[in-house]
């Protein structure tokens, strides 16, 4: 019986849940051995933790506006990185990130090089200091920071934009996760994703959330972690494969060159079925250039310190100085699965197309590959497909065609593991991208309830008002999120880099300048907001619809040109108009003192 405060009993509290979860893979390997069939298997997976995490949500049920918006700012600063890990390691990092490194190259490791890094924008600019300013929202932030409604209400366009193009792509791995597990339609599926989402955040707000969240991380981590370390242990790349990873690598090229890939013809490809992708590497403006990599890296760096969910993860900290602790313990959690990513794009595509491996297909009769169990499953997942173009009836390179969200899902599959194996990985994923969904809908959710309804329309509101319109908001985005996704318009890893863009375009010079310039007045916050938004989601549309693009900024990093465009506006705008009152600059200075009382104390 665990008794006292449960801020205090945390480490029990988890330890014994990840105890029981480590039991509960046991019994399910054991099951297993007994007859227990593939698809009971990942049923009870998924069931099994989506339950966990509804009770958690259910336990942290709250009624007061503190604990439903920041968590009672009383979360530790392990916990919180922890909750942060989770929140940050979304469906793309856990089941796209490997993919697109698996089909674009390693030139996609700017997204890890831009997702890490931006952490050390949001510890050193603006964590610490939003902190300190003691505000729910990010909008909250910059409404009172620069003042007036229009600032505010800007503020809440922004993020809604870039939060919900990043909530679709997390309901979609939702969706791909609960169809391939529960083997129902993907377009039913992502509204069991949403359900299974709203569970965790609708009556504990953000309580509810960083619970869960913190439960969600611990399965994920093992889930991500476990097969790596046993694959490579059984194709003999060492127990800690990252230190091998230039060799296999290596092995891949070699391995490419001996089988002498030949490109498809469009008529081939035209019967390849839409999302699916070939083998072998396939070169990409992302690691054509320098540029392309440095750019892609850079806006995702501005993007991480400007994404509202991540910024409302160090609201719920103690203190200044815990905020800025509980960013170095997000890095760390964070590091611990996106080392392992670019690994696990290796093994996999290793145990594909490696002849000395019991598990590589290339070689093979078409009809031996089509009659293997795990092809079966994920053909008629429509995320595999192979077909004999050349007439040889062997499968040749250019004839395997697989899409990104099933290496991670598959390669314990193909790699021979035990199916439980495959079971703890969609339970991973699931809890992925639901950690990820439940932060952004959430972002959503609190700011149109907190900055447009309480702050704007009805700043009388009773506290029990508020958090009624919060959860209805949660709902009504959340299925609005499930129905975008379910029209499959973007994949998963193109959706949240967009969603990086829109939120540097429009928030990151208004954050990072509302802490660092005095100067910067309501004037120029909303030209830098409205300006950089516009201008960049124009850039977007302009090189979608066969732009030429400019100076090698390309969708994945239009972000970058809306961004400037909101630099210039905003100092252009500030110095053109007059200055902010004494008390303005006065506040300003005070939020970059890291010790004493928040500014907003008890306006809330």
């Amino acid at each position: 019986m665990i008794k006292g405060n449960f801020i205090d009993n945390l480490p029990k509290v988890y330890g014994i849940y990840t105890g029981g979860f480590l039991g509960f893979i046991i019994i399910m390997s054991i099951a297993e051995q007994m007859g227990m069939t593939a698809k009971t298997i990942g049923i009870c997976f998924v069931a099994f933790t989506v339950a966990i995490y509804a009770i958690i949500g259910y336990l942290s049920r709250t009624a007061q506006a503190d604990a439903y918006y920041v968590a009672g700012r009383q979360v530790p600063t392990v916990f919180n990185g922890m909750a942060t890990a989770a929140d940050w390691m979304s469906g793309a990092s856990f089941v796209a990130m490997a993919g697109g490194i698996y089909f674009k190259g390693y030139g996609y490791m700017a997204l890890l090089v831009g997702w890490t890094g931006g952490y050390v924008l949001v510890a050193s600019l603006l964590a610490p200091y939003l902190r300190k300013f003691g505000c729910y929202t990010v909008p909250d932030f910059i409404g009172t920071r620069y003042g007036g409604n229009l600032t505010r209400f800007l503020a809440v366009v922004v993020l809604t934009v870039a939060s919900f193009t990043y909530v679709t792509a997390q309901i979609n791995a939702t969706g791909t996760i609960a169809s391939v597990a529960l083997d129902i339609p993907f377009q039913y599926a992502v509204y069991v994703g949403l359900v299974s989402i709203l569970l965790c955040s609708m009556l504990g707000g953000m309580r509810g959330v960083t619970w869960t969240q913190v439960a969600q991380y611990i399965v994920l981590i093992i889930a991500y972690l476990l097969p790596v370390f046993w694959i490579s242990n059984r194709m003999g790349a060492g127990f800690f494969p990252h230190f091998m990873l230039a060799d296999e690598v290596a092995r891949i090229a070699e391995l490419e060159q001996q089988f002498g890939f030949v490109a498809n013809s469009k008529e081939n490809l035209a019967m390849v079925p839409k999302g699916l992708a070939g083998i072998t590497k396939a070169h990409s403006a992302v690691n054509a250039t320098p540029w392309a990599f440095i750019s892609l890296a850079l806006a995702m760096m501005m993007g991480t310190a400007s994404l509202p969910h991540v910024m409302m993860r160090y609201f719920t900290t103690p203190s200044v100085k815990a905020a800025r602790k509980s960013v170095g313990w997000s890095l760390f959690f964070i590091f611990l699965l996106y080392s392992s990513a670019p690994m696990l794009a290796t093994l996999s595509k290793l145990s594909l197309i490696d002849p000395t491996l019991s598990t590589g297909i290339i070689g093979k009769s078409i009809a031996e590959v089509q009659a293997i169990d795990w092809y079966q499953n994920w053909n008629q997942a429509n995320l595999m497909f192979v077909s004999d173009f050349n007439g040889n009836g062997t499968l040749e390179l250019n004839e395997f065609f697989m899409g990104g969200k099933a290496v991670v899902l598959a390669t314990p599959e193909i790699a021979g593991l035990p199916y439980v194996i495959s079971g703890l990985v969609a339970a991973g994923g699931m809890a992925a991208a639901m950690s990820t969904a439940d932060g952004l809908i959430l972002a959503i959710a609190n700011a149109i309830s907190h900055d447009v309804y309480y702050k704007i329309i009805d700043p009388k509101a009773e506290t029990a008002k508020r958090l009624v319109v919060a959860r209805v908001l949660l709902v009504v985005i959340g299925f609005a999120g499930a129905t975008i996704a379910a029209m499959e318009i973007q994949g998963i890893l193109g959706s949240v880099i967009w969603a990086f863009d829109f939120a540097m375009s429009g928030l990151f010079f208004p954050l990072v300048l509302g802490v660092w310039w005095k100067r910067a007045n309501r004037e120029g916050a909303i030209a830098g907001m409205a300006l950089g938004l516009i201008s960049g989601a124009g850039y977007l549309i302009w090189v979608r619809n066969g732009g030429s693009g400019f100076l090698g900024i390309t969708q994945l990093t239009f972000g970058i040109f809306g961004s400037a465009v909101s630099l210039i506006a905003m100092v252009v705008v500030s110095l053109m108009t007059s200055e902010p009152s004494a008390a303005v600059q006065k506040m300003v200075d005070e939020v970059r003192v890291p010790s004493g009382k928040s500014i907003l104390g008890k306006q809330h």
